[in-house]
């Protein structure tokens, strides 16, 4: 659509231009609204406050310039000489203007403006006729820059469901990466007041990492299900912990079967990472890779005492993630817990054991995220088959955002879905 509407614009500037005749000259019209329409609202509206005061800075030299230059009685030999040195002294005290006035953003546009009007128009029978002109022919242009970018096909965009999309093989694509496409779609809807957020198996440090140029406003169900994180205010809203007495019997296990474990905690509305020592190598190599992320805090010591633990991650060869799960099971207050395993993308060979509350899960805390937002229509998109309203090709990281926008966006011919 900006490709479209910079088309438009175009062509909207040209009609503009005609009553006009040749007091315009439709190119200037044409340079301000192709600048004003950008991918984003807030980009549009201060694209056109760089080119306002660009425009009025490097039009006022310009008008001063005409007057001084024609006042003056010089031979033709030493017009060159005067124009030079007037010229560069004007972009002196443009460029300057602009840093008094914290406006450095708009120096370009002000040189182009006054080289525009004191070139080639010094001998001008009404100089200031032509400095108003095209100051005239740039406000005109940014007008349909901004009229036109804030057009939208959508007259009733749904902004009474809440869409909760998963991450991984769903928004991310294979290399966990957010595509263009997706971030500036969803970016635009947001601003324009789509509630959408984000389910994930991923802390909510993992999750920022893709995530960081997403404008996300509302919180995230992060750590499958056991916390709702709020990434605006960086404050855990909610959170499914499991039980201390619990957590002291699963690490003395650990320390019986040689493993590696992690302890997530949450102090302060911080997540810790305690972990003990460790001579596996693939352990090792993990912990190196993630602990230098600024959003994660690997601490190695003992879990402190009577503190709550969110989840317990372990990683190891797969047979042995095997063995221990069955070992896991068979103990007494396994039915107070949830266990999942997965194998290792990263580590071939290797299994995940992650193990939480529970009642900790995504149903759970999508129902604390409805209170808190007051919204009782929900749809989940993810590639789980059965697990979710909208199933996801998994192979398509922008199927997300287009179906999302069919929902939040339905044309003008298109009947709002019930």
């Amino acid at each position: 659509m900006r490709i479209v509407k910079s088309a438009i614009a175009v062509a909207i500037c040209f009609l503009v231009s005609l009553p006009r005749g040749e007091e315009g000259m439709v190119f200037y019209s044409l340079l301000a609204s192709l600048w004003c329409i950008q991918m984003y609202r807030s980009n549009t509206i201060r694209n056109a406050i760089q080119r306002t005061i660009g425009t009025v800075v490097g039009a006022v030299y310009g008008l001063i310039y005409l007057l001084i230059y024609r006042s003056s009685a010089v031979n033709e030999s030493a017009a060159f000489w005067l124009e030079m040195g007037m010229v560069s002294l004007g972009i002196l005290l443009v460029l300057y203007t602009t840093v008094l006035l914290d406006k450095k953003q708009a120096s370009y546009f002000s040189c182009v403006v006054f080289l525009s009007i004191v070139i080639n128009h010094s001998t001008d029978m009404v100089p200031y006729l032509f400095v108003w002109n095209r100051f005239l022919d740039t406000m005109i242009g940014i007008v349909i820059g901004i009229v036109i970018n804030d057009i939208h096909i959508c007259i009733n965009p749904d902004k009474e469901t809440l869409f909760i999309s998963g991450l991984d093989d769903t928004l991310l694509d294979k290399d966990e990466v957010l595509s263009s496409f997706s971030k500036v779609e969803l970016n635009r809807m947001i601003d324009s007041g789509m509630k959408f957020t984000v389910s994930t198996i991923r802390t909510p440090a993992s999750l920022m990492e893709p995530m960081r140029d997403v404008r996300l406003n509302l919180p995230v169900v992060a750590m499958d299900g056991a916390v709702l994180y709020d990434v605006k205010k960086n404050e855990y809203l909610h959170t499914c912990k499991i039980k201390p007495f619990i957590s002291e019997d699963l690490i003395r296990l650990f320390k019986l079967s040689g493993l590696c474990w992690y302890a997530n905690v949450i102090m302060d509305d911080v997540l810790i990472i305690f972990y003990g020592d460790m001579e596996d190598e693939t352990n090792l190599n993990m912990v190196r890779k993630l602990k230098v992320s600024p959003f994660r805090n690997y601490v190695k010591r003992e879990l402190p005492a009577n503190e709550d633990v969110v989840y317990f991650m372990l990683l190891d060869r797969t047979d042995i993630i095997n063995s221990f799960e069955l070992v896991l099971n068979s103990q007494p207050y396994a039915k107070f817990l949830r266990i999942v395993k997965y194998p290792s993308v990263d580590y071939p060979g290797y299994s995940y054991i992650k193990i939480y509350d529970k009642d900790a899960n995504k149903e759970n805390t999508l129902n604390e995220l409805k209170k808190i937002t007051g919204l009782e229509k929900t749809v989940t998109l993810g590639t789980i088959e059965g697990q979710y309203d909208i199933l996801i090709a998994g192979d398509d990281g922008n199927e997300v955002v287009r179906q999302v926008r069919k929902m939040y966006e339905p044309l003008l011919f298109r009947r709002k879905s019930k």
